[in-house]
């Protein structure tokens, strides 16, 4: 009896976050409005741009900070341990 609730549960639990997304577009609250618009800017910015994240919140990354093999200049603080 234990398993079958157990496989009823792992079947359901999927189903059960899935339905939980909303499609709709997002709107303020009723009787809220969007935030005003930024400064030295004449026209408010979209739902869409505001969840958009900014590019300090994503930074891009490169991992690869040589592009070629090439010597290392001497570090004057490369020191052995004491």
């Amino acid at each position: 009896m234990r398993i079958r609730l157990a496989l009823v549960l792992t079947a359901a639990l999927p189903l059960a976050l899935s339905a939980c997304g909303q499609r709709a577009a997002l709107q303020p609250p009723p009787g809220e409005t969007l935030p005003p618009a930024p400064y030295g800017s004449d026209e408010r910015l979209t739902t869409e741009q505001l969840l958009e994240p900014d590019v300090i919140a994503q930074p891009i990354r490169d991992t690869e900070l040589r592009t070629r093999s090439e010597e290392r200049e001497d570090d004057p603080f490369d020191l052995p341990p004491e």
